[in-house]
């Protein structure tokens, strides 16, 4: 089974930036309503993101707590491979929802609805958020948004079998996320609809497809050679 070495670290930083069409889309209004009362103030957009990223982190400590477990109650390397395999056809769906061919990852997301209609009126109350008291806790509320794209990271966190190393590659993604979102607060406007260009979101998806097609490709020689 492939190490979580450097390579996969990098990998999911990619997707996270390269899936910022998605992410403006889901939570570009959110970041504009940091705004709200005055004029765009970076330590708001920051401390949003600083709260939403642990969110993240704290869902791929989870993710590769439970991959551990289940490692330690089945059969290791046919397991393995098995997450492996989920987790690259994810960033295949991923791939082909970013460039608008399927809506695949929209069914998925509805399983987040449950917990997220608890969550989501929790966020009232920190709305508009004028200090960082304000804007962390609406940050960590805010990532646990059901989205496709974080659920197709949690699936690779899911196969380190590691909490450690779940919050570590759910905490790449996150980074790989910010420069989208920081701009979505700072230019909402005119950066959504840069996002929205087809040719923009044919480039993210073919790329992200990319990663699924080469990790697929990897788990099948694996497959050949036990």
């Amino acid at each position: 089974m492939p190490e979580f070495s450097a390579s996969a670290y990098l990998s999911l930083l990619l997707i996270g930036l390269l899936g910022g069409t998605h992410c403006i889309g889901m939570c570009g209004g959110i970041v504009g309503a940091l705004s709200l009362g005055g004029p765009p103030r970076l330590v708001l957009h920051l401390a949003y993101n600083a709260g939403r990223i642990a969110s993240y982190a704290a869902a791929g400590a989870l993710a590769g707590a439970l991959g551990g477990l289940s490692l330690m109650l089945s059969g290791q390397l046919p397991l393995r491979i098995a997450l492996y395999v989920l987790a690259n056809l994810m960033l295949v769906a991923l791939g082909f929802y970013l460039m608008g061919f399927t809506r695949t990852l929209a069914l998925i997301e509805r399983l987040g609805q449950k917990l997220w209609r608890h969550l989501q009126p929790l966020s009232r109350r920190y709305l508009p958020a004028r200090t960082v008291a304000q804007a962390f806790p609406l940050g960590l509320l805010w990532g646990w948004l059901p989205c496709g794209l974080v659920y197709s990271a949690l699936a690779t966190a899911l196969t380190s079998g590691s909490a450690l190393q779940g919050a570590g590659l759910m905490l790449a993604f996150g980074i790989g996320t910010l420069p989208n979102l920081l701009l979505a607060g700072l230019l909402a406007a005119r950066l959504k609809g840069y996002a929205g260009k087809p040719a923009v979101r044919l480039a993210a998806g073919l790329l992200v497809l990319g990663f699924g097609v080469w990790g697929l490709s990897g788990a099948f020689r694996l497959a050949v050679q036990v």
